[in-house]
């Protein structure tokens, strides 16, 4: 979950409304630079954004697939005065984006995940178990919603769902207590799951919320969110120049567990195989900027409690030419099918 992709004190035009996560590291690794081109994958309220603006006489191409937090930006590009764009689009399409706005090869790329500050605020987008409001979590407001998932999906694609994206161990307990409360009514609010998960998943004291996992699994589904990852991944391989930055903040296990494995391979040099080898080792495409993930610091924590599960890696592009035929596809994680499926309910 994104921690306050918000707008912060001291940078240039714009109210303060929330705090943008690991402000200060993503700078340090960033290192935005007077005629560097910058590009903020997510910009949610633009905080980030706003802050490497104010850092070098740069630019910044921002994205979002929210269409509510491009039209919330529009003061912000008109206090940048051609310094910025936005545009209402996914980031794993970052390197065409910016080959089509005449930027072939960026100086960075940031991107943080999750879902922003302001739409778990606004309870009518669905996203938040501790307000109420319809069960939708989409975030171009299209297609599959929650409510969808959760009215027409069989229990065992629900357990296996909840399992898969959410972590949840009581996946199963779960997935029975959904379809037996539907029997009795459709399950169309927030607060409604909620209860019906904080029914079967007990916390103890100290523990996150009982319903966190099946919200994650919902809105991560919902959104193909971990697949727009693994083809951000490569998109910034793609479109970052050489010595070009690559910071990206996660927010939980199966995200971090993406970004560490393809940082990880890009960094180090492969070996050729026993089998073949006379095949050349690839050059490593990134050189490591962090061996082990940066975490918030406990002031930003107190200040900030959605970052506390925030985790950043960062590296530096090399000059090898991105690897076009990669095993790593297989990071594409594979979910349920977004159809619902044609078995029983």
């Amino acid at each position: 979950m994104t921690a306050d992709r918000g707008t912060p004190a001291g940078a240039a035009g714009g109210p303060v409304r929330h705090h943008p996560v690991m402000l200060r590291e993503v700078l340090s690794y960033l290192a935005p630079r007077d005629g560097g081109i910058y590009l903020d994958a997510s910009f949610g309220a633009g905080g980030h954004t706003q802050a490497i603006l104010a850092a070098a006489n740069c630019k910044v191409i921002a994205l979002d697939r929210d269409r509510s937090a491009i039209v919330g930006g529009a003061g912000l590009v008109e206090a940048a005065k051609g310094r910025l764009v936005l545009a209402e689009e996914r980031f794993s399409a970052l390197d065409r984006i910016a080959r089509d706005l005449g930027h072939g090869m960026l100086d960075g790329v940031l991107i943080d995940l999750g879902v922003s500050s302001m739409q778990l605020d606004q309870p009518e987008r669905g996203f938040s178990f501790r307000r109420d409001g319809p069960l939708d979590m989409r975030m171009e407001r299209t297609g599959l919603s929650a409510a969808d998932v959760i009215r027409e999906w069989p229990e065992a694609e629900l357990a296996r769902l909840f399992a898969l994206l959410g972590e949840e161990r009581r996946a199963r307990a779960v997935a029975r207590a959904v379809v037996e409360a539907r029997k009795e009514k459709p399950i169309r609010r927030t607060l409604e799951l909620a209860e019906i998960v904080r029914g079967v998943v007990r916390a103890r004291p100290g523990e996150i919320d009982p319903a966190t996992r099946s919200f994650q699994a919902l809105r991560l589904l919902v959104n193909d969110e971990l697949n727009e990852l693994a083809r951000a991944l490569f998109a910034a391989e793609r479109a970052l120049k050489p010595g070009g930055r690559l910071v990206v903040i996660a927010f939980h296990s199966l995200e971090d567990r993406i970004v560490k494995t393809f940082l990880v391979a890009r960094g180090r040099t492969l070996s050729p195989s026993r089998h073949r080898p006379e095949a050349a080792a690839p050059t490593p495409t990134f050189r490591l900027l962090t061996k082990k993930p940066a975490i918030p610091t406990p002031a930003e924590i107190e200040a900030n409690p959605r970052a506390r599960s925030a985790k950043l890696r960062a590296a530096e592009r090399t000059d090898a030419a991105a690897r076009e035929d990669d095993p790593l596809a297989l990071l594409l994680v594979r979910y349920p099918s977004l159809e619902p499926s044609p078995r029983g309910r």
